[in-house]
């Protein structure tokens, strides 16, 4: 099994090294050449285009922001379509619209490649931990296939279903990691108000039973989204809005989880 990884971030980086530090052959592409610095002294490979990268592997996985990267780096004569074999898969771990997904596995298959959506959750400390959640949509054999390599950095690994299955249900968890904020930040005024310091009032949260990842996150910037919103404010904003155009596209009520997230996303200066 030879693996090509794409988007050596703060997350897609960790899972770059767990495959590396596995043993498992693989070739790395990445548009800024200091992205690659970390993996010198391992037996990374580094290719020149990602259709040279794909030539080079069975799997490739892509850990990149938005939906447009995903089709900059998939199709054209340097595209990762470009250079990929028969019974290649194509892993998209970044967090996109599942339409995204359909749309390059119907490119793909006209060449026998598949794609499996499976975005994930936990940062670079989950990674190291070998608990990566990895939410997965696709065929049930092609995740057999990406399994070792799921292996390296990720527990659970949970088959939702057909592509998109995946982004749909990282896409919800975003979004109500959104109201979360949203509501956490609400509280905080409101004991602000009351006159309740919202350090100490943080700290009550954190170890009471209304905790929450989001008030967690708060808390450690001091009660306020100042500091969180330059670190997730503009992919927030980016989830809730995939997250409202699913709701549209199904006729399905926004509900209150969008109030709530709205507020979390004008409290970060990232209005949906």
């Amino acid at each position: 099994m030879r693996v090509g990884f794409i988007g050596l971030g703060s997350q897609g980086g960790p899972m770059a090294r767990a495959i590396v530090d596995a043993g498992i052959p693989t070739t790395l592409w990445a548009r800024r050449p200091a992205s690659l610095e970390p993996y010198a002294d391992t037996a990374a490979k580094v290719a020149g285009t990602p259709a040279e990268l794909a030539a080079e592997s069975d799997i490739v996985c892509l850990c990149v922001i938005g939906d447009d990267d995903i089709r900059q780096l998939a199709y054209g004569d340097e595209g990762l379509l470009a250079g990929l074999k028969p019974g290649g898969i194509i892993v998209i771990h970044s967090t996109v619209h599942p339409d995204t997904c359909r749309e390059l596995a119907e490119k793909a298959s006209a060449q026998g490649v598949s794609v499996v959506d499976a975005p994930v959750s936990g940062g670079g400390p989950a990674v190291e931990a070998k608990q990566l959640l990895v939410m997965v949509g696709g065929d049930e054999a092609d995740l057999e296939k990406c399994r070792p390599v799921f292996e390296t950095y990720a527990d659970p690994i949970v088959h939702l279903g057909p592509l998109g299955a995946g982004q749909v249900s990282k896409i919800l968890n975003n979004l109500l990691f959104s109201a979360n904020l949203g509501a956490a930040i609400s509280l905080l005024e409101l004991g602000e108000q009351l006159g309740v310091e919202r350090a100490k009032l943080g700290e009550v949260l954190t170890r009471g039973s209304g905790t929450s990842k989001a008030i967690n996150s708060i808390a450690m910037f001091g009660g306020t989204l100042e500091h969180l919103a330059p670190i997730a404010g503009g992919l927030l904003q980016k989830d809730v809005r995939l997250a409202a155009d699913l709701a549209a596209k199904a006729d399905a009520e926004e509900g209150t989880v969008f109030v709530v997230a709205d507020t979390a996303l004008d409290r970060m200066d990232s209005r949906r």
